[in-house]
């Protein structure tokens, strides 16, 4: 108990400070936005002076002693090395490792503080205006990283703001099971699974959110990772303004916030398709290296959502001059087989002579696909990857029309034909390893002195023919398949 209450004294001391510093620091955008919620009988004042805010606060802190020791206690829990006895005593034993984290230990007390205040100021039968102002000044305080506990305490504590409801109150319930004791099995609970925008309260999360914008690199970073989380509350998406947000950071002076809000177009686009193209079309636009290279590595996404609307992007990208954005884009070049596929095999056609290396082994990877949509090849994109493919680029063709020989001889026999005139002889020596004779069988038949070779046949299996050990493995196998819907 000694060290519990050395512990204790240690860390109230340095919460007191800090808990002091972030409610000024949170002040500093004055006036502060209005409750959400209010008694009527009793009307809501705006406070005239900051300096009683932070007294009140700190005093409401050392008054309340049982609030302090119970956060501790649940946050020593949260952040103590795994125990082997969980009947030790956790101050006792990393006293020292818990005096060494004093930052970690009084940001996650702040955090759970701020929480407690805006639950008592969001509360439905009595709502707490003192509890408002502290809560909206600490918050505002604390959330100073783009990391960590502003990203997650930080998101939620604003999403109860814009829903005015107590913190974690709002999401759906699970549905009771006959393993609950309230279970009624001929009852019929409705459930709404919606959450609804407040209208005091989504003004009071846009100021904050503004406080965001208005800051440094770090809150604007910050702004963006909360706007992400956002987009998975449909509800809330318009009435925050955030497709607004994102198109002006899109055009933020920093790369960093850019890069960042690239990620969140994906799901811009299923809530608000023409602010997403706007901010598409912002962020395609910047010449920064960061941006460039998130955009191209996000364009797979972007064609499955905006269709037509991301060639362009790619035709862009892919005169970059930069290897990884080439190396993106070229690798996305197949999906534009689901728009257009003849556009697609001419795109193939006129990258088979790109001057990066990279796009034309990226190339390879798509042939297979090319195949069965244009068998004979009429364009001849093997002959001309061939022909100007380096060592990487020819290992992948050789990869592809072995196989071809195994599954289809009559389209290897015509791929061969193609490539008269070439140097072929390094497609021998990896298929002589395999069957020599078969090779020599080929090589006859190109100068016309031999048959064309068929598809080999494969060897049927049998149940009967397998031995015991092998039978498990199959039944694991038809059951893998069955759970996965390939045997219905």
């Amino acid at each position: 108990m000694k060290s519990k209450r050395r512990v204790s004294e240690r860390v109230l001391e340095s919460l007191c400070e800090r808990l002091a510093q972030s409610i000024k620091t949170g002040l500093k955008a004055w006036p502060l936005p209005f409750p959400p919620l209010s008694d009527p009988d009793f009307p809501v004042m705006h406070p005239k002076d900051p300096e009683k805010i932070v007294e009140m606060g700190v005093g409401l802190l050392q008054v309340d002693r049982g609030m302090f020791d119970r956060h501790l206690a649940i946050v020593v829990d949260l952040i103590v090395p795994h125990r082997m006895n969980l009947t030790d005593d956790p101050f006792e034993i990393h006293e020292k490792w818990l005096m060494k984290r004093l930052g970690t230990l009084t940001e996650r007390l702040q955090f759970a503080i701020a929480t407690e205040w805006l639950a008592q100021a969001l509360d439905q039968s009595s709502p707490d205006s003192d509890r408002w102002w502290l809560s909206i000044a600490l918050i505002n305080g604390l959330c100073n990283a783009s990391h960590g506990q502003p990203v997650h305490q930080g998101y939620h504590l604003v999403e109860s703001i814009a829903l005015a409801e107590r913190p974690g109150t709002w999401h759906t319930q699970p549905d009771v099971s006959n393993a609950n004791i309230d279970w009624n099995p001929h009852g019929v609970v409705p459930r709404n699974t919606s959450v609804v925008a407040h209208e005091a309260g989504t003004d009071a999360a846009k100021w904050m959110m503004e406080q965001l914008e208005n800051s440094g690199e770090e809150r604007r970073k910050l702004l963006i990772e909360w706007c992400r989380l956002l987009l998975e509350r449909k509800e809330l998406i318009l009435p925050l303004g955030i497709p607004q947000i994102l198109i002006r950071r899109a055009g933020d002076p920093s790369q960093e916030v850019s890069t960042r809000v690239v990620l969140c177009l994906a799901k811009l686009i299923e809530g608000d398709r023409d602010s997403a193209l706007e901010c598409i079309r912002i962020l395609h636009g910047r010449e920064d290296l960061l941006t460039r290279r998130a955009m191209a590595d996000v364009l797979t996404r972007l064609f499955r959502r905006i269709t037509t609307d991301a060639i362009p992007l790619l035709e862009g990208m892919l005169e970059d001059n930069d290897e990884s954005v080439l190396a993106a884009a070229s690798a996305t070049v197949g999906d534009l087989r689901f728009i257009d596929k003849e556009m697609w095999a001419d795109k193939i056609v006129e990258l088979c002579n790109h001057p990066s290396r990279i796009v034309r082994r990226n190339l390879v990877y798509t042939i297979r696909d090319y195949l069965e949509e244009f068998s004979e090849d009429s364009r001849g994109i093997i002959p001309k990857l061939w022909a100007n493919g380096d060592e990487t680029v020819l290992t992948r063709l050789r990869e592809l029309l072995m196989r071809m020989d195994e599954v289809n001889a009559d389209r290897f026999a015509v791929t061969l034909r193609s490539l008269d005139g070439l140097d072929i002889d390094g497609l021998w020596a990896p298929m002589r390893v395999k069957d020599e004779d078969r090779v020599a069988q080929w090589q006859q038949w190109l100068v016309g002195e031999a048959d064309q070779p068929t598809t080999p046949e494969r060897p049927e299996i049998h149940v009967s023919d397998m031995t015991e050990g092998e039978l498990p493995e199959l039944d694991n196998a038809l059951e893998t398949l069955d759970d996965l819907g390939f045997l219905d």
